[in-house]
């Protein structure tokens, strides 16, 4: 079987190579009693758009830093009882996607929230204020100061928040609530999932931000993973505090957090991958210990997946029971 990494027993089996920080546990702990102080002031502005089977609503909240985050929310019209709920998460530089893309979950009676992510293409805030460079990938964001500064903790904790707000909806089933996206929104499904474990099913295809060393030790720190070569031919061109910067990496890997999540899990994976190379996708999946289940695309890299969108919606669909 092709591939462009290890071989299908391998990735079955690998564990990672980028450093945990000892005191990782901690510090998400920590973090998310800062995110759960905070008063999110969630307001919903309908929106206009045209839909027999679903109302609409921007939603704007408070999460940490003081960002104000943005999502598009569907509703389905007709509610009996509480619904069940789908998070959605979109991919690296992108938005939440258009309208009418939600309302295939909508008319089957899921409530649904896309987020669009700070900094990004979405109309989400970013507050900035890190040390160091802003410039490519952001999760070297905050990579010079204190590890809480690191961009993608906000980015992290912006999940979390968003699944807070959804989950208190008087409308909303808490206990039937899903998480899915691709690449950065597949990194985000896990770190949602990881950061509250009552969701009940999470979808990541092909998640990014795991397992930064094997990225690096492959070559293949571009792209999505340019920040990597970068921040080394700037910041530490010596590489003397390589292992430093990896560990500091650490705490916003996601291989580290996958161990928290009880959720069912459905993953994917093109083996052809030289984006978010199939290893570090494995680096997180081998450490969940919920129920869980990969399918394996022999011949695809980042890229639509043929027929995965409807694997993932017969998945969810499971929320409506």
């Amino acid at each position: 079987m092709a591939c462009v990494d290890m071989s299908v027993e391998k990735l079955k089996e690998y564990n990672g190579r980028n450093p945990r920080p000892a005191d990782f546990d901690e510090f998400w702990n920590e973090a998310l009693a800062e995110m759960n102080s905070i008063e999110p002031n969630a307001e919903f502005k309908p929106y206009d758009f045209p839909s027999r089977v679903a109302d609409f609503f921007e939603l704007t909240f408070t999460s940490t830093k003081g960002a104000r985050i943005y999502a598009k929310v569907a509703r389905p019209k007709k509610l009996e009882g509480k619904a069940p709920a789908i998070l959605k998460f979109h991919g690296l530089s992108g938005d939440g996607g258009e309208w009418n893309s939600l309302l295939r979950y909508a008319c089957e009676g899921f409530v649904i929230a896309s987020m669009d992510c700070r900094g990004q293409g979405g109309r989400s805030t970013d507050v900035g204020g890190t040390l160091g460079t802003t410039h490519t990938t952001q999760f070297v964001r905050g990579l010079d100061g204190d590890p809480k500064d690191l961009h993608c903790r906000e980015l992290f904790l912006d999940t979390a928040m968003l699944a807070r707000i959804i989950m208190g909806l008087d409308y909303v089933d808490e206990k039937r609530v899903g998480a899915m996206g691709g690449s950065q929104g597949g990194a985000l499904t896990v770190a949602c999932a990881a950061l509250v474990p009552s969701i009940r099913l999470c979808a990541p295809t092909y998640p990014y931000l795991s397992d930064y060393k094997r990225v690096f030790e492959m070559d293949l720190n571009k792209g999505a993973y340019e920040g990597l070569r970068y921040y080394f031919r700037h910041f530490d061109p010596t590489h003397s505090r390589e292992e430093e910067i990896f560990t500091k990496l650490g705490y916003i890997d996601i291989q580290y957090l996958a161990p928290r999540i009880r959720a069912k899990v459905l993953m994917a994976t093109g083996l052809m991958d030289t984006t978010c190379p199939p290893s570090t996708q494995f680096a997180m999946y081998n450490k969940i210990t919920s129920e869980k289940q990969v399918v394996i695309y022999p011949d695809y890299g980042h890229e639509g997946l043929k027929g995965h969108e409807d694997i993932v919606f017969r998945f969810m669909s499971q929320l409506l029971d």
